[in-house]
């Protein structure tokens, strides 16, 4: 089976998130980038679908060039084969990025893809759209939300936790990070990923009919600390905390 697996590059943001002087993007230029979770799942899981009955695993992202880079990890995790569609760096939105990806699917050499897997929403945007937008114009019945999969004849499985759905090929599904845990790359995954040619298309950017307007960080309580004094001078009034709540008899 030749699956296809769309991931996202997003920056990975371990601090405070700053924007841009704009308030429209993020500021990522202390940040480094990676895979969303949902999508590395959704990799992982398409690898150990093709462990089990054969086949290929295709990974296709949309971004600038740099986007190679975790194309390239995810050929690590045991990926076949990666799809650059390269961008000049300028935002996409879902529909314009839907559209890409569908007319890559049908065009460019690619092969037939009986399964196609996305992650359930990106961990940037959270726009839960890309997936099934995609299904609506390749006319395919899309699943969302899935946390289990199992191939049976010429039919898929998929599970949430309380519902279980099975559709015909070819489908596409979203899937939840939990669904699996990542392998981590080996030493010659990682080596072979580096060799690895990834094909590039250059689709034609086209704006979505929606304006962004700002971006707003939640505001998040401040913690403060206070010195209550130094050494035994301290005491009394360590004694007071503890006592206040409620940890002394």
């Amino acid at each position: 089976m030749d699956i296809l697996v769309c991931v996202k590059r997003v920056p990975t943001v371990g601090g405070v998130v700053q924007l841009t002087a704009d308030g429209l993007d993020v500021d990522t230029r202390m940040s480094g980038f990676t895979v969303s979770p949902h999508e590395e799942c959704a990799v992982e899981e398409a690898v150990r679908i093709t462990e089990r009955e054969g086949g290929t695993v295709t990974v296709l992202t949309l971004g600038p060039p740099e986007a190679a880079e975790q194309l390239r990890e995810m050929l690590a995790l045991g990926a076949h084969r990666g799809v650059l569609l390269e961008t000049d760096g300028r935002e996409w939105g879902p529909i314009a990025t839907a559209a890409a990806i569908a007319h890559a699917v049908t065009g460019h050499g690619l092969p037939a893809f009986p399964l196609l897997i996305f992650g359930n929403e990106s961990a940037d945007t959270g726009g839960y759209q890309v997936g099934i937008r995609v299904a609506h114009r390749l006319g395919l019945p899309c699943v969302t939300g899935i946390k289990r999969l199992e191939l049976a004849g010429g039919a898929l499985r998929a599970g949430r936790e309380q519902e279980e759905f099975e559709v015909a090929l070819p489908a596409v599904v979203t899937v939840r990070e939990g669904i699996n845990l990542p392998r981590y790359p080996s030493l010659p995954g990682r080596l072979r990923a580096r060799r690895a040619e990834i094909t590039v298309v250059h689709p034609q950017w086209q704006p979505d009919g929606l304006r962004k307007e700002r971006l707003v960080v939640p505001r998040t309580p401040r913690q403060r600390a206070e010195i209550l004094g130094h050494g035994v001078d301290a005491v009394p009034a360590l004694v007071q905390v503890l006592a206040g709540l409620g940890v002394l008899p």
